[in-house]
């Protein structure tokens, strides 16, 4: 099961809907090998070189960590249930209060959406913070069933780089 990487004073938290069966048998985020979240991260000066799934706690040292809004690995995210989602969104609030990082990446228009429970989302900042204090920034799921091209994909991230320099 991939597991929180979460501690106190971090830059960037990159939530996704939940982890793929992949990541939940090895424990490490976005290790689908068809998910495109790491090259995209390089790409997009996310990070200055191309790390690996099994990397994902090195992150932490950058000042970037991972969550979910939903703790169950499944195939798709859609196969979560509504109770999972309403308890993932509670939590994840518990979350992001006590951590408090600066700002809050939602990999998927539809991670936000189930968050926040509303359908006013668009890509980028929002608008709107969901906690106090913690920019709430949506950017495309880089998930091999998002048809995205990725060039696409790295435009978006892109808007995330500011927030590490």
């Amino acid at each position: 099961m991939a597991q929180d990487l979460l501690k106190p004073g971090l830059t960037l938290v990159f939530c996704g809907y939940n982890p793929s069966l992949t990541s939940g048998q090895s424990g490490y985020h976005y290790a689908h090998p068809g998910n495109r979240f790491w090259r995209v991260l390089h790409a997009s000066g996310v990070t200055k070189r191309l790390y690996r799934p099994e990397e994902d706690e090195q992150l932490l040292d950058l000042g970037i960590g991972f969550t979910n809004l939903a703790s169950r690995p499944t195939r798709r995210a859609d196969e979560l249930t509504r109770e999972e989602i309403q308890a993932g969104a509670k939590e994840l609030r518990e979350k992001l209060e006590r951590f408090e990082p600066r700002v809050v990446a939602y990999t998927g228009i539809g991670v936000y959406r189930w968050f926040r429970a509303t359908s006013k989302v668009s890509w980028g900042v929002q608008e709107t913070f969901a906690v106090p204090g913690v920019t709430d920034v949506v950017v495309p799921s880089p998930s091999g069933l998002n048809r995205m091209r990725f060039e696409e994909l790295v435009d978006h991230y892109r808007a995330l780089a500011p927030f590490l320099s």
